[in-house]
């Protein structure tokens, strides 16, 4: 049985040590898993990884469901356990598993229903919306997979285990590379491949693996083992304040499909490579973002253990830790990208466009890497304090009307062709964080005294 990591005591560094290293390594493998599909949609034609890229802004819904389910119960799971109320935190966990079970369902048929639409408002008719029309109608089938999975992530994360998700990551990459290309090509003389259709039966296997996995550990967790019974029947309290934490978190997320579909609709002006080159920029931008983005996870149930115990010196202690380390990562990221942009674009295409186009978006993009850090930090901080709302106001300042923006008066107004895109996406990011930054000040200030230095409502040391 796993016993719960206690976070409100004890170095700070070295919680965030056992919590973030296991994360990014786990962001690692998933971003690999990704790399691997879009590196066999590569082998069979540029079309279809166009339309691989193109699914990601749609598929990407799911993924923001699951975020904002992974991130409630690590919020208010993390704030139960520290303030010492065992029953609650089962009770939410249990509550949280049934939610993401309900809306599994729920945007499975939804998705069915509604994503031809939304991959016509990104796409030109052709190989590529073919190709991309085909993939969503099987990979809808792992949407439970997903949900449940980031919703069990969640429990386990604000219980101090990422381990957890690591192991499940590494075994899923591993299984997508094998399976990929069995599903893909078949075996000769045995069965026949599926060609593109075989990278989504791929991910629903290998997906669902990872969700069984990760909700035996939560059913193995000590948290389970509380001696409170487990509450599986839906009870509408809970469900409304796991929707009030999940929702705005889950909106947040979905705001980058904004930016997403204003960059795809000015790309495609550009051609199927300029759509292509940035899918591609995208997975390789993310592996540089994994150690960052291995630390802010870890912040969240660190700060929301500390806020529930109300140690605020602590929770803005973590903060701050988590902002330093993050940026000196990123720095070096920064250094990579310049070096290593073209190289890297290589692995995955030998089309010297799409090379050349992405290549460019990565230079422009690692200037940025701290400033996204800094976001990522503050969106967990707000998350910790139970008050996400904030982050759907940030998201849409950024990712709506900064993105649109921005890119519409570079590429429309002053003609710069794909370096607009790039450029307006980068100064919607450096003006957002200012944003992020005003707001989680005038945020924290009641609750914890800020978060610049200990103010009038800083709470005296946990009593024991």
């Amino acid at each position: 049985m796993q016993s719960r990591r206690d976070l409100r005591t004890g170095p700070i560094p070295g919680h965030f040590r056992a919590l973030a290293v296991p994360a990014a390594i786990g962001m690692v493998f998933a971003t690999l898993y990704n790399v691997v599909d879009v590196y066999f949609a590569g082998l069979l034609s540029t079309g279809e990884q166009a339309g691989l890229a193109i699914t990601f802004q749609v598929f990407f819904i799911l993924v923001a469901f699951g975020v904002g389910l992974g991130s409630a119960m690590g919020a208010l799971i993390g704030n139960r356990l520290g303030s010492d109320d065992l029953d609650a935190a089962k009770r939410t966990a249990c509550q949280g598993l049934v939610y993401g079970a309900l809306v599994s369902a729920a945007l499975g048929i939804a998705g069915l229903r509604g994503s031809p639409a939304l991959l016509a408002i990104i796409s030109e008719p052709g190989p590529a919306r073919d190709a991309a029309n085909a993939y969503m109608n099987l990979i809808l089938l792992a949407t439970a997979p997903f949900l449940l999975g980031f919703t069990a992530n969640g429990i386990l994360s604000a219980l101090g285990d990422t381990n957890s998700m690591k192991r499940a990551q590494i075994a899923a990459f591993f299984a997508n590379v094998i399976l990929n290309p069995l599903f893909i090509f078949g075996i000769p003389g045995v069965t026949q491949g599926l060609g593109f259709d075989g990278i989504a039966l791929s991910t629903i296997v290998s997906q669902t693996g990872v969700m069984l996995y990760l909700l035996l550990r939560v059913s193995r967790s000590s948290l389970m083992a509380h001696d409170a019974p487990a509450r599986w029947r839906p009870r509408f309290a809970d469900l409304r304040e796991i929707t009030g934490q999940a929702l705005p978190a889950t909106f947040a997320m979905m705001i980058l499909l904004i930016a997403g579909f204003v960059v795809q609709y000015h790309l495609k002006s550009f051609g199927t490579a300029a759509q292509a080159a940035y899918g591609i920029a995208l997975r390789i931008e993310q592996m540089i973002l994994l150690p960052g983005l291995g630390l802010t996870s870890a912040l969240l149930p660190i700060a929301a253990q500390c806020y529930g115990a109300r140690d605020f010196d602590r929770t803005r202690e973590a903060l701050w830790f988590c902002l330093k380390a993050g940026s000196l990562m990123m720095a070096a990221g920064t250094v990579l990208l310049w070096v290593m942009a073209r190289p890297m674009m290589g692995l995955f295409t030998d089309d010297p466009e799409v090379i050349g186009l992405g290549a460019d978006y990565l230079h422009v993009d690692g200037f940025i890497l701290p400033a996204y850090l800094a976001l990522f930090a503050l969106n967990s901080l707000l998350q910790a304090l139970k008050r996400p709302g904030v982050t759907v106001w940030i998201g849409l300042y950024r990712q709506g009307f900064g993105v649109a923006f921005f890119t519409w008066l570079l590429v429309d107004i002053v003609g710069m062709g794909t370096w607009g895109v790039w450029f307006g996406i980068a100064v919607a990011v450096v003006t957002g964080l200012i944003v992020a930054l005003v707001a989680t000040q005038w945020i924290a200030r009641p609750l914890m005294g800020g978060v610049l230095r200990s103010g009038p409502y800083s709470s005296p040391p946990r009593a024991e």
